[in-house]
């Protein structure tokens, strides 16, 4: 997903507003979630969100996503987000981000998610990170529900 820098996306500083950004990752995420699943998705959780270096008014803003593990009903999708300074022509790693989503039936429900078959390097190595982060993310969801 590509999107441009205009004045009603910047702060005072002249850089773009973190929320604008995480809307944006949302977005990218959600399409790479329905595309996989060919069902309507709904974000369950984001994982860190770690802004790397701002990102100025005019600068190409390219949002990569791709599904990276699938369970049940649910899907990791990893968001790497790159900004182009169009005038220099350099590209800046900028936001990293791992979102969950949660594919409906039609009845509204979750509903079953298509394998993934990881084939190359790259993506057997982040399916097995996603597996990892998700082991994570269950005991963490585990030890909240405990002590509430």
């Amino acid at each position: 997903m590509t999107e441009m820098v205009l004045p009603t996306h910047i702060n005072s500083l002249n850089s773009i507003f973190g929320g604008t950004i995480m809307s944006w990752i949302d977005i990218a995420a959600a399409i790479s979630a329905q595309r996989h699943s060919s069902r309507p998705v709904v974000t369950a959780s984001i994982d860190a969100l770690n802004f790397i270096a701002p990102v100025y008014k005019g600068w190409i803003v390219n949002l990569l996503a791709s599904v990276n593990y699938v369970s049940n009903t649910s899907m990791e999708v990893g968001v790497r987000v790159q900004a182009e300074n169009p005038i220099q022509n350099r590209t800046f790693h900028t936001a990293s981000a791992y979102l969950t989503f949660v594919a409906l039936g039609d009845d509204g429900k979750p509903t079953k998610v298509p394998r993934l078959s990881p084939e190359s390097v790259s993506e057997k190595r982040r399916y097995e990170a996603a597996k990892i982060r998700r082991e994570h993310r269950l005991a963490l969801r585990k030890s909240l529900q405990e002590n509430t």
